[in-house]
């Protein structure tokens, strides 16, 4: 049984803007079905998809409560079979739906007890984003020691990961960003070049990338950004190469004549992180990897700001206006 008949939990009414995630103080608390474990969350993670959901870019029924991440307390167990020993009183990180609220039900398929030493916010600052990185450098595109590659977006929750292991793996690194603060801050994880896009260099970011690459452009592009981006990351690649899209916060890439891959024979890719993720053999694997990052100190996490659970709304507003580097976390 639930520890108590209601809770906080934010709710997005309808699709629009930041305005339609509703504080609702007496949301029914969840109870865990067979193989579910209910969950009091104590810091969520907010991430763009969350915000695909809310604006109707991915479909979804409304009413809803948003959010595909959260560490916490488990409660209580759903009935029937215990496959992965789960204890209440586990401090538990999962990956499902419905986090923005004080419990979730969660496939106890997608939860893991988060070891000693790990913080709740180094958790969330790197749970699904530090997932979906590892999954595009290992799987969408195996990066090798020494290959160019383009990361979008680099001063992002993503990117900000992102940079530092592909230096782990010996990449050369050019990355883009929004404004010279950001630009410091990618230079400080190691990346080889950083185009500012609001500067007059980075008005030609594609014609720079060339530049750097001896004109050959690079090996791989990651796309998180989408419309805004896609034909040039199509031009900054190289012959041979591969452009790997992952995100669409400028919008989403439109319909892609594949004609327009012939000249330099591209590969393209459009992954998404829970279908690398889907057998709890490849949860655990991926997600043992990045905790062994986190406890060694070669993954650093940077945290924007923690918001509480009924400022979500302005969570959003900060994280589409651009305003943002590393993680947006919310404190249930």
């Amino acid at each position: 049984m639930p520890p108590i008949p209601t809770m906080k939990a934010i709710v997005a009414s309808e699709t629009g803007s930041p305005s339609v995630l509703t504080v609702t103080p007496h949301h029914p608390t969840p109870q865990p079905a067979a193989n579910q474990l209910l969950v009091k969350n104590h810091i969520i993670g907010i991430n763009y998809i969350d915000i695909y959901f809310r604006t109707g870019l991915y479909p979804s029924p409304k009413p809803e409560i948003l959010g595909r991440e959260a560490v916490g307390t488990v409660v209580s167990l759903g009935p029937g079979e215990n496959k992965y020993n789960f204890k209440v009183g586990d401090r538990v990180a999962w990956l499902s739906t419905g986090a923005y609220a004080e419990y979730t039900a969660v496939p106890a398929e997608k939860a893991v007890v988060v070891p000693e030493g790990i913080s709740d916010e180094v958790v969330m600052g790197s749970l699904l984003s530090g997932l979906t990185v590892l999954t595009l450098v290992k799987e969408a595109y195996p990066v090798e020691k020494g290959e160019w590659v383009l990361l979008h977006a680099a001063a992002g929750g993503a990117g900000y990961l992102m940079t530092q292991v592909l230096k782990s793996l010996g990449a050369k690194v050019i990355g883009t960003a929004g404004g010279k603060e950001k630009v410091e801050l990618v230079k400080s994880l190691g990346a080889d070049y950083v185009i500012d896009y609001r500067s007059e260099e980075g008005k030609d970011w594609v014609g720079r990338v060339k530049e750097i690459t001896g004109g050959k452009g690079v090996d791989v592009v990651y796309d998180s950004v989408g419309k805004d981006t896609w034909e040039g990351s199509l031009e900054a690649v190289k012959r041979k190469g591969m452009v790997v899209w992952f995100g669409n916060a400028s919008g989403p890439v439109p319909p892609l004549p594949l004609p327009k891959l012939s000249p330099k024979c591209l590969k393209v890719a459009r992954p998404t992180l829970f279908s690398y993720i889907e057998t709890r053999e490849e949860f655990e694997y991926y997600i043992n990897e990045l905790f062994e990052l986190l406890k060694s100190g070669d993954l650093k996490v940077k945290i924007h700001k923690v918001y509480p659970l009924d400022q979500v709304a302005q969570a959003h507003t900060d994280l589409e206006g651009r305003k943002t580097t590393g993680k947006l976390l919310l404190k249930a």
